[in-house]
């Protein structure tokens, strides 16, 4: 990993191409990220950076907290998320990272929370097919069906789909295109959908199959 910041989803829109063809692209507000911890593989056993998004009030955060802050020297922030890069030589604490790392064309993996859906049944959440709703079925449907074997195993396999809560968990989609940066405003629009509900904080780093 060489590139990575903390942002915000915005929300889905079009953009077009130099054919005139639509393009449709999320829009993630990217940055501005600070550099909150610097770790090496001399103190901390491996190297990486800890970046800081968002604001946050200082009633709202722990002593502890309020004292890592204190120590890197940089406002406090609602969102902390640590990169393990290549190479932090020529990062410091306290440096800014935005939307600018990236350019257009770069592919990116994004990491944001599913929308959560609730308790959902085995066709919504392990896409089932259902049974025929005549001729003897009875009033099961869209119920799972059986579970196991009789006496012999007398379990369940591991891995049967079955009802649960379906959503709110983290989610990747990798080696997406970025279509166009707006440095000025720190936006990014990237090809295609993105994990998670408008305002959802995301992990944009470059992709690892680029």
């Amino acid at each position: 990993m060489n590139k990575g910041i903390i942002g915000k989803k915005i929300g889905m829109t079009q953009l077009f191409d130099e054919k005139g063809m639509v393009v449709p692209v999320t829009i993630i507000e990217a940055g501005p990220c600070v550099v909150v911890q610097k770790k090496t593989v001399e103190n901390d056993g491996y190297q990486a950076v800890q970046l800081g998004y968002g604001e946050v009030k200082l009633s709202r955060l722990s002593k502890p907290a309020k004292g890592h802050f204190d120590k890197a020297g940089v406002a406090p922030k609602k969102t902390l998320r640590e990169f393990r890069f290549e190479n932090i030589d020529e990062i410091n604490v306290g440096d800014i990272i935005k939307a600018d790392a990236f350019a257009a064309g770069d592919k990116v993996d994004v990491c944001g929370i599913s929308k959560g859906k609730g308790y959902a049944g085995v066709i919504k959440r392990w896409n089932y097919h259902s049974l025929k709703a005549t001729h003897g079925t009875g009033p099961v449907a869209r119920h799972a069906g059986s579970n196991g074997a009789c006496s012999s195993p007398s379990r369940v396999f591991k891995g049967k789909g079955l009802p649960g809560h379906l959503g709110a968990e983290k989610v990747t989609v990798q080696n997406l295109s970025i279509v166009k940066i707006d440095a000025e405003n720190n936006l990014i629009a990237v090809k295609g959908a993105i994990p998670g509900a408008k305002g959802g904080i995301i992990v944009l780093t470059d992709s690892v199959k680029a």
